[in-house]
């Protein structure tokens, strides 16, 4: 091999440990190698707190039996039996009993609006011709009640053929159940999280691109660079109340457009808190979690020179906001604990939880104390993003920590080679 070729080897060796170094000698370095099992773990936390939710939602349903007390025990008993066909996930909910009053009928539809757990099905009459009403979402629930009455007869006259023709009615709430508030938690926490992290995360992009074309530079020459950084929120946040209000005013027409059946079961879903005051408090605590990420991003973003930058500080902030969401996903369920309690104090998960909080419980004292919390924290999110950015912009031209970082890395592998 030629002198030249080994200078060339040499010269190639170099700048591949040139890259290795600054690419790998970073702090976020370890938190993008690690990646995979932060967010596989964020996952399992989020797939738990559903699970929860669900578990929680199952736990308040009932399907009720008005039928004589003669006959409820041999019910119970095909019931027991039946379960033993379904997976501990797919079990129907819990059987109870009503005797037959005067008017079975207005009695089982009582049964759909009282306090206590939600009736998703009720059973009254013949066994031999019952008549089933079922919710929105109780469709299922009320074949088994039909399979009921027809297990109940079978075990009844033994040695001849059951005759069990059931009559099956929809019945709509007047209001939404305890499931539906635990539905409505989980869509108020995704729905914040995913609008707040798509919304926001563009500011990340046109703040590394102005800055990159010295549209900052030319900004902060002619105002204060604090009123550059406020402007460019505001704009911002004025982007994405449109954005909200365009697909909101979709989303409420949605109704309309699907099937009777359909409409009925997401007319069971709805805020415990009501929907006139569950509509200004989810854009109330958007409106927040915006202004805390967009700050954060929008100092990020001024610090940022290069994709690969932006990629490397980008990262442990949606690693964040992936845990605050999975953290929020746990009050969604409405358990009353430590970690329900955590999620709402803390200033990054306390939008999502308190909008889950509107959806689960009908107070409204406490939405009043989490949102001066949570405007405090965002001023102070503001104030430090403020000053990130006034730095970043300040050392665009002599260079940001990232550029200082591979200038000592350069400065190292500019000697190594001149020992080479």
């Amino acid at each position: 091999m030629s002198a030249n070729s080994n200078r060339i080897v040499r010269q190639t060796l170099t700048i591949a440990r040139r890259d290795f170094v600054a690419t790998v000698f970073t702090p976020t370095f370890l938190l993008f190698l690690l990646s995979p099992v932060i967010m596989l773990s964020f996952g399992l936390i989020g797939g738990l707190g559903a699970s929860s939710m669900a578990t929680s939602a199952a736990e308040k349903a009932r399907i009720v039996a008005i039928v004589a007390p003669q006959q409820q025990a041999a019910m119970r008993a095909t019931d027991a039996r039946l379960r033993k066909l379904f997976g501990r996930s797919d079990q129907p909910p819990v059987l109870t009993f009503d005797t037959p009053g005067a008017d079975p009928q207005a009695q089982a539809r009582r049964a759909f609006s009282g306090a206590g757990p939600d009736t998703t099905a009720a059973l009254y009459g013949d066994l031999a011709a019952p008549k089933i009403l079922y919710g929105g979402q109780g469709r299922g629930d009320s074949r088994y009640l039909a399979e009921l009455a027809e297990g109940t007869l079978r075990a009844d006259r033994t040695g001849t053929a059951p005759v069990s023709t059931a009559t099956f009615t929809s019945v709509a709430r007047a209001r939404a159940s305890s499931g539906g508030h635990s539905q409505a938690a989980f869509f108020s926490v995704f729905g914040i999280f995913f609008l707040s992290l798509l919304l926001s995360g563009q500011a990340v992009g046109t703040m590394a691109e102005e800055r990159n074309n010295k549209v900052v530079e030319i900004l902060a020459a002619a105002v204060p660079l604090e009123a550059v950084f406020f402007g460019k929120l505001l704009g911002m946040f004025g982007s994405a109340v449109l954005f909200v209000g365009f697909w909101g005013t979709l989303a409420s027409q949605i109704t309309a457009i699907l099937p009777a059946t359909m409409a009925g079961g997401l007319g069971e879903i709805g805020p415990a808190i009501g929907l006139p005051l569950f509509v200004p408090l989810f854009f109330a605590y958007f409106a927040m979690a915006y202004m805390l990420l967009g700050a954060v991003f929008l100092g990020v973003g001024a610090q940022a020179t290069t994709p690969r930058e932006l990629q490397m500080l980008s990262l442990p902030i949606t690693i964040v906001q992936v845990l605050m969401f999975s953290l929020a996903l746990r009050a969604a369920g409405g358990h009353d604990g430590w970690v329900t309690r955590f999620a709402e104090i803390f200033p990054f998960s306390s939008p999502f939880a308190m909008a889950a909080h509107a959806a689960n419980f009908a107070d409204i004292w406490p939405h009043l104390l989490a949102l001066a919390w949570q405007a405090l924290w965002v001023a102070i999110a503001i104030t430090l993003g403020a000053r990130a950015f006034r730095r970043g912009v300040l050392q665009s031209g002599s260079g940001s920590w990232f550029k200082s970082r591979s200038a000592a890395v350069a400065e190292a592998v500019s000697d190594a080679t001149r020992g080479l």
